[in-house]
């Protein structure tokens, strides 16, 4: 969750080394979309863009769901219009609940 919306997170079935390749795919992908879009390459950004559209589809937190438990897919809704939105509500958002490891949560 980020700000109030729910994300749709990795596969946790991915295998390490599975994972790190989309990973490392991903952010090269967004490194070109930043200079590209510095330099007014339009073509370029459009392509990274697909780049990191295939990483995140391959990594499962876009297109179909990973999951088969039928819950329902809430990736980007705000957690206060959804079936979270009681647990939302109790959670203490004034303090900073950062994960140690650093990961977003």
């Amino acid at each position: 969750m980020v700000r109030g919306r729910l994300w749709r997170r990795s596969n946790p079935a991915l295998a390490d080394a599975v994972r790190a390749t989309l990973v490392a795919e991903l952010m090269e992908a967004r490194r070109i979309i930043g200079s590209a879009g510095r330099s007014g390459d339009t073509e370029a950004v459009a392509a990274a863009r697909a780049r990191v559209q295939a990483a995140k589809v391959a990594l499962g937190e876009r297109g179909p769901v990973w999951w088969d438990d039928g819950a329902p897919d809430l990736n980007r809704h705000m957690a206060r219009n959804t079936l979270y939105a009681d647990w939302f509500a109790s959670l203490d958002l004034s303090a900073d609940h950062s994960p140690s490891d650093g990961s977003a949560g």
